[in-house]
């Protein structure tokens, strides 16, 4: 069989994987991602550590890579990415030469679309949004069972939708972005604020340096009951069904799916979201409101499409 790997380039790490054509993943490698100030070649460098983890010294006939920015139409190049240093960079090729190997590259949640199209939870479904939820949030449409990519290749970058005019500001240079109240870094910045003013078992778990908070000690404290920590996951739930609304009064989907790390939390998240989604949406009591799924692929969507890409 041969050896196709997906690569997971986001904001906070770097996973790869070998995926099988069923979408198993068989093995994996992660790295922590160095930063969006970094030079390319050290992040290109995690890239490859993670790579070779995987392959472990076999050839590798083909690797998709997933980016968590905006990708050209013709899958060459990132051209900005508000977590990543690539500006403009010609990324597949570098990193053909690089691997020796043939390299697809794609935006990120466009990977998790074509993995949950092709084989989770949108696969029976002509319409979706799949709505990617880690470090930040990213997007993809599906229309007739194919990811819309758009003029630019830059389609469904929803996080950077404003939601609060003059509101918190974005990695992106912007103000009030969705991605400010609904992600992996919105969850940590609400729970770490309330540290120090109200009873939590967070507060132990970062050690009493609240900087030090990470988005799986908030996972862990809302699990054994924490007040804060759950409350951290209403808020952005409840902000992600706010988004969700607008898009899909723009789009009228069949389904939304929500993949990214932050969807691990499951109902916890979702359950809130959907109630702030049919609260939310213009004429709800007079449409069908969209179920909002949890990913099949979770946080590995973005290997398996990455993966299917490079399939071919």
């Amino acid at each position: 069989m041969s050896l196709v790997i997906g690569v997971d380039v986001g904001g906070t790490k770097v996973l790869a994987a070998e995926v099988d054509p069923d979408g198993t993943v068989v093995r994996t490698g992660r790295r922590t991602t160095p930063g969006r100030r970094v030079d390319v070649r050290l992040l290109e460098r995690a890239l490859t550590e993670a790579v070779e983890e995987v392959a472990a010294g076999r050839p590798v006939d083909a690797v998709g890579l997933a980016a968590a920015g905006f990708v050209d139409p013709e899958g060459e190049r990132v051209m900005f990415a508000p977590h990543l240093p690539w500006r403009g960079e010609p990324v597949r090729d570098r990193l053909t030469e690089r691997w020796g190997t043939r390299v697809v590259l794609d935006n990120d949640a466009n990977c998790a679309a074509r993995a949950e199209c092709v084989l989770g939870a949108a696969r029976v479904t002509r319409t979706a949004l799949v709505v990617t939820m880690g470090t930040g949030i990213g997007g993809a449409v599906v229309v007739g069972g194919d990811v819309h990519r758009g003029l630019n290749g830059m389609a469904g970058e929803f996080g950077h939708m404003q939601v609060v005019p003059d509101g918190h500001p974005c990695e992106c240079g912007g103000r009030g972005c969705w991605e400010q109240y609904s992600s992996g870094n919105a969850l940590v910045r609400y729970a770490a604020a309330r540290i120090g003013h109200e009873p939590t078992m967070l507060e132990e778990l970062c050690s009493g340096h609240p900087e030090q908070l990470a988005g799986p000690m908030v996972t862990e404290a809302a699990e054994a009951g924490d007040l804060v920590a759950r409350q951290a996951f209403a808020s952005v739930g409840s902000w992600l069904g706010v988004g969700l609304a607008n898009l899909v009064a723009a789009l009228d989907p069949e389904v939304v799916v929500i993949g990214g790390g932050v969807s691990a939390a499951g109902d916890r998240l979702l359950e809130p979201a959907r109630t702030a989604l049919a609260r939310s949406l213009v004429g709800a009591p007079h449409r069908v409101v969209p179920p909002v799924l949890r990913a099949r692929f979770g946080p590995e969507a973005g290997v398996v499409g990455a993966a299917i890409l490079a399939r071919g």
